[in-house]
């Protein structure tokens, strides 16, 4: 139940699926936001990991931006893709959104 793990986890989860959309489709955007919001969530676990400040925050914004982008989509589409992103989405948004809260 270590926050840590979990953004580890959902890094894993967006930077791998932005990698695998641009290997099947070729999609400059999909890499670049899936490693983007990856990179975000891996930076947010290595702080938390480390008690260094902001690394909540960091997960809490790839959330946010996440949820930005897939939740709007899954509702037009309602695709399996768009609607998987924003369940991650949606997972990181109560989980590091709970502890952004317990902190202030």
């Amino acid at each position: 139940d270590d926050p840590s793990t979990q953004a580890f986890l959902l890094a894993a989860l967006t930077a791998g699926g932005g990698i695998t959309g641009y290997a099947r489709t070729g999609s400059i955007p999909s890499i670049a936001a899936g490693v983007t919001v990856g990179a975000l969530y891996g930076l947010g676990a290595l702080r938390q990991r480390n008690r260094q400040p902001y690394g909540v925050e960091l997960a809490l914004l790839a959330s946010v931006i996440l949820a930005g982008s897939s939740v709007p989509r899954a509702i037009k589409t309602m695709k399996p893709l768009p609607m998987g992103l924003s369940a991650v989405a949606v997972f990181g948004l109560y989980r590091f959104g709970t502890l952004w809260q317990r902190q202030a």
